[in-house]
């Protein structure tokens, strides 16, 4: 089964030379990107089912033994992110083929579009299976990369100038982690995930404190925790709507993956339990304010994806099996649930025009499917019963709950504001954009949306409900996968030989 490990990383590498060959064939291009992301899914699938059966699968790259190598581990954790990272990847691609996305034009004059697509994918899914916090860091470095030139795509002068923001901070936050990952290097001599896990340890309490800290802070830029989540806003809306809704379904998650993993495997104590509670409260409520005072349909969202990233770091700071797997069920909900609503954004503006809450109206009645496809993701991240995100935060408040103390139930008191708030963001959307007369728009509206951009976003709703229809088979793999995460040594021993320092 290790064979199959780096084919995720693998196949969309492939896939991205193969298609960038094809510049000149549309067709056999889009086919090419489709037979890739289809791949990834089918090998996600598998890896999941193997590691929740038989434990970690991991594979020494080259045949170089750990820690020496590089080592891609598929652990539950890993390959769940897997499998609903590809799934959601595989979505986002078919509306772009139906949006008409990266066909060639005079603003670019070859066809880019799938070929960094693909290279963000193995990005994305390099990150995941990094054994190692070079690898991880490479990982980011490969998605940040296709990211540049997807944000920019087209060439505007809003989506430069907003890129050029999103270019900077995210160079930043790779040096941060750069030196942190040399710091680590500095003190332990090793960056194998497996070995920091038993080496860290040793280390004196604030030389250690030090190296979580700056770890964090890399990660928290990433995952657009406050106060290090301003430049989302700005950066993520101007962009055309499929990269948009890949980056802010997918891209902050890795940073919430990394924080995850690191958290529970490197750093285990809870010493920054208080200071990631205080910062999951702060994001969860400056988010959801910013969200309710926007009148674009894209910014909006940006300040809810913002804002309930809160609820997965709440999870982390209490740090019990019961937090975990409410944080992991919520990361995999969340991803599904945001890249649908903006994929919704795509279709509202491909068929009024614009995003402009001020300018729409009506759309319930000219265009009654659409109106199904906001409404049931929206209520969904609300978390209105019974859905998924209703279940996710119900576990996470639960697990707040039981630990007690004053910041576990400002936590919880905070959580519930945030997402009776999302739900009012939800219903004056609603109102205004989908019940109210209709108003004009800025551009001219399409009467008839591309079947393929409405069948990829109805089918990332079926995949929203099927969270919810499946959730109880899914908290038991994110309980086991939690179990996992806090006990380490599963980890650590299907990584290092017996006997490894």
């Amino acid at each position: 089964m290790s064979e199959l490990v780096p084919l995720p990383v693998v196949v969309p590498l492939l896939g991205a030379a193969l298609t960038l060959l094809l510049d000149r064939w549309p067709r056999v291009q889009r086919t090419v990107s489709v037979v890739a992301l289809g791949t990834n899914l089918v090998v996600a699938l598998v890896l999941l089912t193997w590691a929740y059966r038989h434990g970690p699968v991991v594979t020494q790259v080259g045949g170089w033994p750990a820690p020496v190598g590089i080592v891609l581990v598929a652990d539950q954790l890993a390959a769940l992110m897997l499998v609903v990272s590809s799934a959601v990847t595989l979505c986002v691609l078919l509306y772009s083929i139906g949006q008409g996305r990266g066909e060639t034009s005079e603003s670019a004059p070859v066809s880019i579009y799938h070929p960094t697509y693909l290279v963000l994918t193995a990005g994305i899914t390099n990150a995941f299976l990094a054994g190692d916090l070079f690898n991880l860091f490479v990982g980011f470095e490969i998605l940040l990369a296709a990211s540049f030139v997807l944000i920019t795509l087209g060439g505007t002068e809003s989506r430069i100038r907003t890129g050029s923001t999103y270019v900077v901070v995210s160079l930043l936050s790779s040096m941060l982690f750069l030196t942190a990952v040399g710091l680590v290097y500095a003190a332990t001599g090793t960056l194998n995930l497996a070995q920091l896990a038993t080496r860290l340890d040793a280390l004196p309490p604030a030389v250690r404190l030090g190296l979580q800290l700056m770890l964090l802070l890399a990660f928290g830029v990433k995952a657009a925790v406050f106060p290090v989540s301003a430049w989302l806003p700005d950066s993520y809306p101007t962009a055309p709507a499929p990269v948009t809704a890949v980056f802010a379904g997918l891209l902050t998650k890795v940073g919430v993956y990394a924080i995850i993993r690191t958290e529970t495997l490197l750093f285990p104590g809870g010493e920054v339990a208080g200071l990631l509670m205080v910062v999951a409260g702060l994001t969860m409520l400056v988010g959801v304010l910013g969200a309710v005072a926007q009148s674009d349909l894209k910014r909006l969202f940006s300040f809810t994806l913002v804002s309930h990233i809160g609820y997965m770091i709440f999870g982390v700071a209490l740090s019990t099996t019961a937090a975990l797997s409410g944080a992991i069920f919520y990361v995999v909900h969340h991803i599904t649930i945001q890249t649908t609503l903006f994929l919704v954004a795509g279709l509202v503006e491909e068929r009024a025009g614009s995003t402009d809450l001020r300018r729409l109206g009506g759309l319930a009645r000219v265009a009654p499917l659409l109106a199904v496809l906001f409404f049931v993701p929206a209520m969904n991240l609300a978390g209105i019963p019974p859905f998924s995100g209703f279940l996710g935060k119900l576990g996470l408040l639960q697990a707040g709950v039981a630990v007690g103390g004053g910041l576990a139930w400002v936590l919880v008191v905070a959580g519930t504001v945030t997402s009776l708030l999302t739900l009012y963001a939800a219903s004056r959307v609603w109102n205004i954009a989908f019940w109210r007369a209709p108003q004009i728009a800025t551009a001219e509206p399409v009467t008839r949306l591309p079947n393929l951009m409405v069948g990829a976003t109805a089918a990332l709703v079926v995949l929203g409900l099927t969270l919810t229809v499946a959730a109880g088979p899914l908290f038991r793999v994110t309980a086991d996968a939690a179990a996992d995460l806090r006990q380490r040594t599963p980890y650590v021993r299907a990584v290092l030989p017996a006997g490894t320092p």
